[in-house]
């Protein structure tokens, strides 16, 4: 059983990415605070339980949450500020969503939530003065592993997981050469061997290795 609460604070908000390894599609993150009493069998790390199990949980901690958000960054954006960079601004993001502050949070990885806060990038959200200032105001805490120690960080990496997915599966139709329904942008052979025979579009992360041997895109 996942633990409920790490700091002891009522309003303790767990959050968590999705998708950063991935050649084409948003790094999704998801905050998320449970209430003092939550609790569920099966919840888990998103990457321990299948695709079925996951859109299962979804509904479920959307209706029993305090409150949550979701937030994509798109590759635009991830190509500018670089990927560890985007991940953290997309939860960052998300605590700011939220319709109730967080008196703490907990984050899935190594990385202070507040670090790098403010970046002048010239697509995507621009955090002002006030917002740079709430978010630095709350006490939070990396805890590496946390998606599998934690029960709201682990909530967290389901949301953004299932978020992303369904953003997945919608730009498949477009491109349905890449099968982005079934290896949703991430590496896979297929997929590179597509991005080999159709090039790059405008979803990929052209500031990622996107082919083995990768030299340059004619356009």
């Amino acid at each position: 059983m996942l633990a409920k609460n790490f700091s002891g604070f009522v309003f303790e908000t767990g959050t968590d990415e999705a998708g950063r390894g991935c050649l084409a599609g948003p790094v999704t993150a998801a905050a998320i605070i449970l209430p003092t009493d939550f609790e569920h069998e099966i919840l888990n790390d998103s990457k321990q339980l299948s695709e079925k199990t996951r859109f299962f949980l979804k509904p479920i901690l959307e209706e029993h949450a305090v409150c949550f958000a979701v937030t994509h960054l798109f590759p635009d954006e991830i190509d500018e500020i670089n990927i560890l960079n985007a991940s953290m601004k997309g939860m960052q993001e998300c605590i700011l969503k939220l319709n109730q502050v967080p008196e703490f949070i907990i984050v899935d990885g190594n990385r202070s939530l507040n670090a790098k806060l403010g970046l002048k990038n010239s697509v995507g959200k621009q955090f002002s003065k006030t917002e740079i200032e709430l978010l630095k105001s709350i006490p939070n805490q990396s805890i590496i592993k946390g998606d599998a120690k934690f029960l709201s960080i682990a909530a967290a990496s389901v949301l953004a997981k299932t978020y992303r997915d369904e953003y997945m599966d919608q730009i498949h139709e477009e491109f349905p050469m890449y099968n982005w329904k079934k290896n949703k942008g991430y590496p896979t052979k297929e997929h590179r061997d597509a991005i080999r025979k159709y090039g790059p579009t405008k979803y990929h992360r052209m500031s990622f290795r996107l082919l083995p041997d990768q030299l340059e895109f004619d356009f």
